[in-house]
């Protein structure tokens, strides 16, 4: 007798355990996005990063004009000193332009990886340094999950959700007080 009242007794509390579960499941889920393209363009550090990705680019750039430039006189003292120069000096003229293409090209590769590390880096240590912020903002308004609309596949969203701007505002002021 006592193992029936023990049985009713928990399955009363798996009952409204059951139930209780079944309320917290219909709870509206709470949502935020971002926009992560925004607060690299907008945030003070954002646009510190995109500016020295423009200069490291536009060195490069400059690097790359010299090189041109070099190859450029090369083939134009070649074609215009080719009836009038030995052999010995053509063929040392055709190796030295061929040298500087040879020049060229792994400067163009190396230059492009070294940016893209660099903006790898860079846009890296952007990440790490937004996510506790996004997170914490995530807890101050109690939000279930939040997306960044950047790259995500969003197709629409409520812009009341839309957390970017205190995102940025946040952002800005703990790198301000570094």
């Amino acid at each position: 007798m006592e193992w029936r009242s023990t049985s009713k007794k928990i399955l009363l509390v798996l009952f409204v355990a059951g139930l209780v579960s079944l309320g917290y499941a219909q709870q509206p889920m709470k949502v935020g996005v971002v926009n992560s393209e925004e607060v690299l363009q907008k945030s003070q550090e954002g646009k510190r990063v995109t500016a020295q990705l423009e200069a490291k680019n536009k060195t490069l750039q400059e690097d790359l004009v010299r090189l041109d430039d070099k190859i450029r006189d090369l083939e134009t003292r070649l074609n215009t000193q080719r009836l009038t120069l030995s052999q010995e000096a053509l063929t040392n003229l055709m190796a030295d332009l061929d040298k500087r293409r040879t020049e060229r090209a792994r400067f163009v590769e190396d230059s492009r990886r070294e940016l893209n590390d660099l903006t790898q880096r860079l846009f890296n240590r952007l990440q790490t340094e937004l996510r506790p912020i996004i997170t914490d903002v995530g807890k101050e308004k109690n939000l279930d999950l939040i997306f960044d609309i950047g790259g995500s596949g969003i197709i629409y969203f409520n812009p009341a959700v839309d957390l970017t701007q205190e995102i940025i505002q946040k952002y800005d002021a703990s790198k301000g007080s570094e």
